[in-house]
């Protein structure tokens, strides 16, 4: 996490609190000539373009009091979106019978990436039931290898 990220997420926590969302991920990125701060946050209730707005505001409100970005940027808040990512412990938690996507940073059983239903998280596991042509199969990945998980949106 970098030293933006950081200070965004001290100064955001609060509004977090006291709007009842969750903060998903924050993330501070140069595109082209631009710089974005991007918020996502949720809820278990899902969260809507109020709830964006407030977030922008009152954040925006803190950075420019505070100023603890050098240089122009944008600030954009909004949902994770359908296939959220998975980064915490909780998330993996909350995942449980749900469609995913995980990719590791090495190879378990000859693969490194995951796509099946999670079906159990202890902590230190995660176990994905993957489907291999007509027949299905538990995949159990350790969670430190887990180099990155999000939901996956599945049509059937």
């Amino acid at each position: 996490m970098s030293k933006v990220t950081e200070v965004v997420e001290e100064l955001a926590a609060p509004i977090f609190q006291d709007l009842g969302l969750e903060l998903v991920e924050i993330e501070y990125v140069k595109e082209g000539k631009s710089w974005f701060l991007r918020v996502y946050i949720d809820k278990d209730s899902g969260v809507d373009i109020e709830d964006c707005g407030l977030v922008s505001e009152r954040l925006s409100e803190k950075l420019d009091e505070l100023d603890p970005i050098p240089h122009n940027y944008f600030l954009e808040v909004s949902s994770p979106g359908a296939e959220r990512p998975l980064k915490k412990a909780k998330d993996f938690e909350k995942a449980i019978g749900k469609n995913v996507f995980i990719k590791t940073y090495e190879p378990i059983d000859g693969e490194n990436k995951f796509e099946g239903k999670l079906v159990g998280f202890d902590g230190d596991q995660v176990t994905v039931e993957v489907k291999i042509k007509t027949r299905k199969k538990s995949i159990e990945i350790p969670f430190e290898k887990v180099a990155s998980a999000r939901l996956a949106v599945t049509f059937s």
